[in-house]
């Protein structure tokens, strides 16, 4: 029996996780010796659709076709959507419509990088676990606080299938492959592929923070946890030095070592830092923003903010968007 597979593209998807999954399907054809996947790409009307990085990619259909393939021989075994940057800018009330009518017919619906959004704007995610990408979480979970996400690689929730994107695309495919042709099998695409393993769907996305900020110190690397744990609601030094049992004299100490700054001073840039992803990925007013990364006024956030990137919150989103309207007219002009 055929496996059908829909990949449906949002414009602006990433290439890596799409191209990631269709390799892994193309490589168990060749190592099985017959067709056992088979795929098709989709897009709203058909025809070319453009990548996040401008390559644009020749769709096989569109989503009148694949509603009325739903009724008849060529309905999809699995839908996967792919999208990538500004998926909050994509609208289309009729894909809605699909993606709601391939739930209650029981198909297997998935996402790959930020489509989860698109699954829970549709409703089908509730009581669902989840998985997105984690520069994506926090304006998921701020805008959907009902929905259990989480900075897994990918999830496999009853038909749901949710993948965060970059190379978890090639790990869910696999542990797909692997539950009904077997580890044999998976174990010659890994090597095909020159990935030595596959990675469970709970590996953490991100570096180990010594990895990714260079730090050596224990303490610290425990303290700045604390902190990412702690945006909206921030601890006081006093609380952190009890946590990890320093004295505040301790940790100043160590911070400037290790961080070049205060630990104040870098607690309010992380907590900036996410003030700035969720003024990207949501259309939260900035008051809510503000509280969502724990300051308790929104002039006292501004003014953070300017400080540290030289411009309000407000401007920074007039910025963005004028920067993806750019972008969405470029695609236009190029698809013409």
């Amino acid at each position: 029996m055929v496996r059908s597979f829909v990949f449906y593209l949002i414009p602006q998807f990433s290439l890596l996780p799409f191209s990631g999954a269709i390799e892994t399907l193309r490589i168990a054809n060749r190592m099985l010796g017959y067709e056992a996947f088979r795929w098709r790409i989709a897009s709203d009307l058909g025809g070319k659709v453009y990548s996040s990085s401008g390559i644009a990619i020749d769709s096989d259909s569109s989503l009148a076709d694949e509603r009325r393939a739903l009724m008849g021989e060529k309905r999809a075994d699995l839908v996967l959507v792919c999208s990538g940057l500004d998926v909050e800018d994509y609208y289309n009330k009729s894909f809605d419509a699909w993606l709601r009518e391939l739930n209650n017919r029981g198909c297997r619906i998935g996402s790959m990088c930020t489509a989860t959004h698109l699954l829970a704007r549709a409703g089908l995610l509730k009581g669902k676990r989840c998985a997105i990408h984690w520069e994506n979480l926090p304006g998921f979970t701020e805008t959907n606080p009902e929905i259990d996400a989480h900075a897994d690689l990918f999830q496999i929730d009853r038909n749901i299938y949710t993948c965060a994107g970059g190379t978890a695309s090639l790990d869910m495919m696999l542990n797909l492959i692997g539950r009904e042709f077997g580890d044999g099998l998976v174990n010659a695409i890994c090597e095909q592929a020159l990935t030595d393993r596959v990675r469970p769907s709970t590996e953490r996305q991100r570096l180990p923070l010594r990895a990714r900020l260079g730090v050596q110190n224990g303490k610290v690397m425990q303290i700045i946890e604390l902190m990412e744990a702690n945006l909206a609601e921030p601890l006081s030094l006093i609380e952190i030095a009890d946590a990890v049992g320093l004295s505040r004299r301790q940790i100043e100490r160590l911070f400037r070592q290790e961080m070049g700054r205060s630990p104040a001073r870098y607690y309010l840039e992380i907590r900036l830092d996410r003030a700035r992803r969720l003024l990207a990925q949501s259309a939260m007013p900035v008051v809510d923003v503000a509280v969502a990364c724990g300051f308790v006024s929104a002039s006292h956030f501004s003014k953070c903010y300017r400080e540290i990137y030289h411009c309000s919150p407000q401007q920074e989103r007039a910025q963005r968007r004028q920067a993806r309207m750019v972008v969405r007219e470029n695609a236009m002009s190029l698809a013409v």
